[in-house]
């Protein structure tokens, strides 16, 4: 059972937790921890949403043009054909100055509508004086590759007289075995995927040509359309990029031993990551590889020890869709660094998880994000329950392009999806992109 909201905001309350920040080391990496210069907690939310108490966060309602804000003759919410607007994405008045999370909330996705009476007209704006910075987004690294990365922080640690090889007896199990608190639900533990404090033209600056594209589609349909094709609600799988997603997978269990730390979540499904400590890969096939030459869904990792620190890489990863976020190709590969945070008495409080995504098919540049992963209890804390194995039972379904409801004992006609042919882009094109010039050259079906 897992621990109430209640009583794990209770017990993270008391301890102290600062604001996003780079892990704290005793030396300059070639790779890791790098300073943060922006902390996203210190930034204001860009979109337009209503928060719990009922507060409007926006600077217009109703269709309405903020003061001040010349608006664009055309924009997401009343353009006929996204295609055809190419050249206004990159301004954010196209998007009506909200964050791509807010624009999937608009028709109450995640809280109360703010659509408004004549929708999609009606959307709200956000707030156009708002973002967060890109180059706080970017990796701060020279490394063009993950492979590049690792070999590197690699060396860096036999220089330190490492890797640590840990038996069962010296292995920091102690410490890190346990449960670790959603991310969400740590105070000032914002990152920009969340995707709350950015711009969407500060996304897509990203991103490649091609997977700019997806992204404006899948916003278009969430903000225009209303018919968003999120994989959880359909028990489509999950994407390995969905890790970062703030409500992908509620705590995390973590278990050390000298060959293999795990690190296991569930939500809609289970998340899993095994990493195998001090194996390497192989390199014939288009990506790194520990098993056949088949992408799997949460890819496949390798790690080693750096004293407490542990530094991973995964690759063969199947390419995917995060939605609010981007999608990521086949070509994704991940560096990602777990360093012990302490409080000043030396007390272990949880793990700094600092990840460098790189994908030379969908990313411009390889990017950063870091974000806290604090322990709520270890595992013979009664609190701390058993892990939640997740089923996922389909009740909706993608009936002639809408999510649709559907009760036990109804009989439906459904056409089976490719779940390697991107089945949400194919709904969107067949249901609701039928008089829309999509660009020729543009391969929007495809992973590869």
């Amino acid at each position: 059972m897992r621990l109430p909201i209640a009583v794990a905001m209770l017990s993270i309350a008391a301890t102290p937790v600062p604001g996003q920040h780079a892990a704290e080391i005793e030396f300059v990496s070639v790779g890791r921890a790098a300073p943060l210069e922006h902390d996203v907690n210190q930034y204001e939310l860009v979109g337009a949403t209503v928060l719990p108490g009922g507060e409007f966060v926006g600077s217009a309602r109703d269709g309405e043009t903020p003061p001040g804000i010349d608006p664009l003759v055309r924009d997401l919410f009343s353009s006929t054909d996204f295609y055809a607007d190419r050249e206004l994405w990159s301004d954010p008045r196209y998007f009506r100055c909200n964050s791509p999370l807010a624009i999937e909330s608009l028709w109450a996705g995640t809280g109360p509508s703010v659509i408004g009476d004549n929708p999609p007209e009606s959307a709200p704006w956000g707030n156009c004086g708002r973002d967060y910075p890109r180059e706080s987004i970017l990796s701060p690294y020279p490394f063009a590759t993950a492979q590049e990365h690792y070999e590197a922080l690699l060396e860096e640690t036999r220089t330190r007289g490492g890797p640590e090889e840990y038996t069962y007896a010296t292995v920091p199990g102690d410490e890190w075995n346990g449960v670790y608190t959603q991310p969400r639900f740590v105070p000032d533990n914002e990152y920009w995927f969340t995707m709350r404090h950015v711009q969407v033209p500060t996304i897509l600056s990203l991103l490649t040509e091609e997977y700019q594209t997806r992204l404006v589609q899948e916003i278009y349909h969430h903000g225009h359309t209303n018919k968003p094709m999120w994989p959880s609600q359909f028990c489509w799988p999950e994407g390995f990029v969905r890790r970062w997603h703030e409500w992908a997978a509620y705590e995390r269990y973590i278990l050390v031993t000298p060959d293999l730390v795990q690190v296991l979540a569930s939500g809609a499904l289970n998340f899993i990551t095994n990493i195998h400590v001090g194996r390497e890969f192989n390199f014939e096939g288009p990506v790194p590889r520990l098993g056949a030459d088949v992408p799997r869904w949460y890819g496949e990792t390798v790690g080693f020890w750096d004293q407490d620190t542990l530094i991973t890489w995964t690759s063969n990863i199947q390419g995917w869709v995060t939605h609010s976020a981007f999608e990521h190709s086949n070509m994704m590969q991940a560096i990602e660094i777990y360093t012990p945070m302490r409080d000043p008495s030396g007390e272990f409080l949880g793990l700094n998880h600092e990840a460098i995504l790189y994908d030379s098919e969908a990313l411009v540049e390889p990017v950063r994000i870091i974000r806290r992963l604090v322990k709520q209890a270890a595992y013979d804390d009664p609190s701390a329950g058993t892990f939640v194995f997740a089923e996922c039972l389909q009740a909706i379904y993608p009936i002639d392009g809408t999510p649709t409801p559907v009760a036990p004992g109804v009989t439906i006609e459904l056409e089976v999806p490719d779940m390697y042919d991107r089945p949400w882009a194919r709904t969107w094109a067949e249901y609701w992109e039928s008089d829309m010039e999509r660009p020729q050259e543009a391969d929007i079906f495809s992973f590869e």
